[in-house]
């Protein structure tokens, strides 16, 4: 066993001789962020407004390369593959590490194969409807719902959106036909078509267009009216009792990054996301920003993981339904 450990100690040395040279050059090329939704989601916006402060904090772009798809897997699953050295990372929704490993079959593991960098922000849902449903409140369209079958368009299967509405049947007991979409943007276009009656979506992508008169709002799903839509009500607010669902948009690194790196991501961009300029934007956008360590990053992401397992379970919620 001493000869063993002998021959391999240079080896180990090296390894973490190479990690603490990686992490004091980092970065030397330029760093791509990977948001698992398609553009003018949340993520998308976060990281396209902090690639624009990236260059003055590291000396090198931040390249944004959207890829969308089942629930935000296809880009978590690509993160998870790359290489741990800090240039790739996961800008996403937290369900996507939270929520689909009770829901789908996933090809990565939210513990064994990404790491958390900080949490971006802290967002929510809205509940919004054509306005040719003839609804004024939630309390209304719950009774429509009652006496009728009705869908809900949300951004996919997993997604806020798709949760949200989820637990609001539970407490409300109405029956809704879930229609995913690849992001809200396309559901919210359906929605305001009147190809799907409601929709529960992200407050900044659906606000311009209830301000645009294109659509209603019934709700919010946080805990306080957004700062952007100080008339809609939360859902306490509208009647439906403890119902309270936020959600938060996360960074995360292929796991095996180093420590230094990741410290150094969490630092720098942290400060970004708390200059005037930057968290004026984030609030006009309903995502506020709260600073976090890594670890207070890992601590949130592993109780929401366990919440929504346990929603999940009790509700029976399939990825296919």
């Amino acid at each position: 066993m001493r000869a063993l450990f002998t021959r391999w100690l240079p080896a180990l040395a090296c390894t973490a001789l190479c990690a603490m040279a990686l992490a004091n050059d980092y970065p030397t090329r330029p760093v791509t962020a990977v948001p698992a939704f398609p553009p003018g989601t949340p993520n998308d916006f976060i990281m396209r407004l902090v690639g624009e402060k990236f260059a003055a904090e590291f000396k090198q772009p931040l390249i944004v390369d959207n890829k969308p798809g089942a629930g935000g897997n296809v880009a978590a699953e690509a993160v998870s593959r790359a290489a741990p050295d800090g240039y790739t990372l996961l800008a996403t929704v937290d369900t996507v590490v939270t929520a689909n490993p009770s829901l789908y079959k996933t090809n990565f593991s939210a513990d064994t194969d990404l790491a958390p960098v900080l949490y971006l922000a802290n967002a929510a849902q809205t509940l919004v409807c054509n306005p040719s449903v003839p609804v004024k409140s939630v309390g209304d369209l719950v009774a429509l719902a009652r006496a009728q079958r009705m869908s809900y368009a949300s951004g996919g299967h997993g997604v806020p959106g798709h949760l949200a509405a989820e637990l609001f049947a539970a407490a409300t007991g109405v029956q809704m036909t879930h229609v995913p979409y690849r992001g809200p943007g396309p559901a919210a276009q359906d929605v305001m078509a009147g190809v799907v009656p409601c929709g529960f979506l992200a407050t900044a992508v659906v606000m311009p267009h209830v301000k645009a008169g294109k659509l209603q709002a019934l709700a919010v799903t946080s805990a306080r009216r957004s700062p952007i839509a100080p008339d809609v009500p939360t859902m306490a607010e509208a009647g439906i009792a403890n119902y309270e669902v936020s959600f938060g948009e996360v960074l995360l690194a292929p796991k095996g990054t180093p420590p230094q790196v990741i410290r150094q991501l969490n630092t720098a961009i942290g400060r970004v996301l708390q200059q005037p300029d930057v968290r004026e934007k984030m609030l006009a956008a309903d995502l506020e920003f709260v600073p976090n360590t890594p670890e207070q990053a890992a601590a949130r992401l592993k109780q929401e993981r366990q919440r929504w397992k346990q929603v999940i379970e009790r509700l029976g919620l399939r990825a296919d339904g």
